[in-house]
């Protein structure tokens, strides 16, 4: 759609990102127009890189090798999946990974669904429910601002940490930006850099998202201008007082 492909563009242009904004919609049957993507993920994290490149569709079973990032997406799971998720967390808990108390806390995408499409914001076919990327620290900076949560006198973005699909629940039941520093396994299977934390936009915040972009890089470029004149300012001061 046009206009994703021009919001696709607007974001990674103005924040600079190395790597396309990912669309996720959750969909009750698989589409007729989209392929189903021929491979089984080692987990749901796993795949959006490959979304970054093409459209598909994944089947809930196809995100089973996942087993917490498959109830994080709010599939319906069968009795061995859900054993497996009981050995995991207590698995977790027994090395200190979790706490006892943080399983059934843990954020879920509700409702019934068959699937996940996935693709590049720029070639989505159809409305989001939620768009990725991945941020550097500078970055996530002015995503921080443009979400409207910087003020002292908003609620500030939440961040998120292990596992990092949470972030994906988080930013669509709350309608709100998402900032997640990400945990060990998205780290293993997305092999993202070091330096790379996930930002999640709720599908339906997009447009409000790109229209504060815009104005938020230009007051960081207005105040980039003034720091660096200060800097200068302040240099030559130091160097006059140096000859003195």
């Amino acid at each position: 759609m046009a206009e994703f492909a021009q919001q696709a563009n607007e974001i990674t242009t103005t924040l600079g990102l190395g790597r396309p904004p990912v669309a996720l919609a959750f969909v009750q049957e698989a589409p007729s127009l989209v392929p189903q993507v021929s491979r089984v993920s080692p987990s749901s994290c796993g795949f959006w890189p490959l979304a970054e490149s093409s459209v598909f569709y994944a089947s809930a079973e196809q995100h089973h090798q996942c087993q917490i990032g498959a109830m994080v997406m709010g599939f319906e799971l069968p009795d061995p999946v859900m054993e497996q998720i009981g050995g995991l967390v207590n698995a977790m808990c027994g090395c200190s990974y979790l706490s006892p108390d943080e399983g059934d806390k843990i954020p879920g995408v509700p409702g019934s669904k068959s699937g996940i499409v996935y693709g590049p914001l720029a070639e989505f076919p159809q409305q989001p429910d939620a768009v990725l990327m991945w941020l550097t620290p500078a970055q996530a900076m002015i995503y921080h601002e443009a979400a409207g949560s910087a003020s002292w006198a908003s609620e500030p973005v939440r961040t998120t940490g292990r596992p990092a699909c949470a972030a994906i629940p988080s930013a669509m039941n709350d309608g709100r930006a998402v900032l997640s520093l990400g945990c060990k396994g998205m780290r293993t299977f997305t092999e993202v850099p070091d330096d790379s934390m996930l930002a999640v936009i709720p599908g339906g915040g997009i447009d409000g998202f790109v229209e504060s972009l815009r104005v938020t890089v230009a007051a960081n470029n207005e105040m980039a201008q003034y720091y660096n004149q200060r800097k200068a300012e302040v240099a030559a001061l130091d160097a006059a007082a140096a000859q003195a």
